[in-house]
């Protein structure tokens, strides 16, 4: 679904989305979807998405820039009332272990960790304020293990620790945090950096997927949809796996 698609009125607000790596793939497709079902759309990124809509700003920032990051967290909370974050900007930085750069560890921390925690501190008054908020944070299959991805496991695996002590400390205040975990989602740039569009590779890759087939943006947006929903107050601190099966078992990229 797309913004602008169907007739007749349109959605009743659903207030205000903050999300998070929005140029393209998974972050351009989780605007679509909020978007089409009422949201207001605050999209995070250091490049525009090329979505227009009357309900959707851009603000460019780069959140491995902490300091950047917390002046726009500040801004954006001062303007909007944001109950819904959706922290999907992410960078895999792959190296065998020898190679593995603290520099590269920094950078993988802050923006995915570092830059979640000060987003959602940012909100957290007005999600309080209303008794109300949803925290999804994008996280990966890979953090059960993939070779290549010591930084990137490492991090990802920690967004899962912030949703589930998320969970627990916000839950009074009807706030659920939960981590949405996509396996290999072809048409992102980051997917593409490492195995390319319509190689061997990639053919043989999707060929190791339970379901025969690599995900799509649509398929994590579906995911999203379901934990930022209103009715969907009693999940809280999950993991999802969008991965085709790959979760079960071992994949080789």
């Amino acid at each position: 679904m797309t913004s602008g698609q169907g007739t007749g009125a349109a959605p009743a607000s659903r207030g205000t989305a903050l999300v998070t790596g929005t140029s393209t793939g998974i972050g351009r497709v989780l605007c679509e979807h909020l978007l089409a079902s009422g949201y207001n759309v605050l999209a995070l990124a250091r490049r525009a998405t090329p979505l227009t809509h009357p309900r959707l700003t851009h603000v460019n920032v780069d959140l491995t820039d902490r300091a950047a990051t917390a002046e726009a967290a500040r801004r954006l909370a001062t303007q909007h009332a944001i109950t819904t974050v959706v922290h999907n900007a992410g960078s895999i930085r792959p190296a065998l272990l020898p190679d593995v750069s603290p520099g590269d560890l920094d950078t993988l921390t802050a923006l995915h960790l570092g830059s979640a925690i000060t987003l959602v501190q940012a909100a957290l008054p007005a999600m309080r304020a209303t008794r109300f908020g949803r925290i999804v944070l994008i996280g990966s299959r890979g953090a059960l293990g993939l070779a290549t991805r010591s930084a990137y496991a490492a991090t990802k695996a920690g967004m899962v620790g912030l949703a589930r002590t998320w969970a627990l400390e916000l839950a009074a205040d009807g706030i659920t945090a939960n981590v949405v975990a996509p396996g290999p989602i072809r048409g992102t740039e980051m997917f593409h950096e490492v195995v390319p569009a319509e190689s061997e590779r990639e053919k043989k890759l999707a060929a190791a997927i339970p379901v025969q087939r690599l995900g799509t943006p649509q398929d994590v947006a579906r995911a999203v949809d379901f934990f930022v929903d209103p009715a969907a107050g009693f999940v809280t601190g999950q993991v999802l796996y969008v991965c085709g099966g790959a979760s079960v078992g071992t994949i080789t990229i």
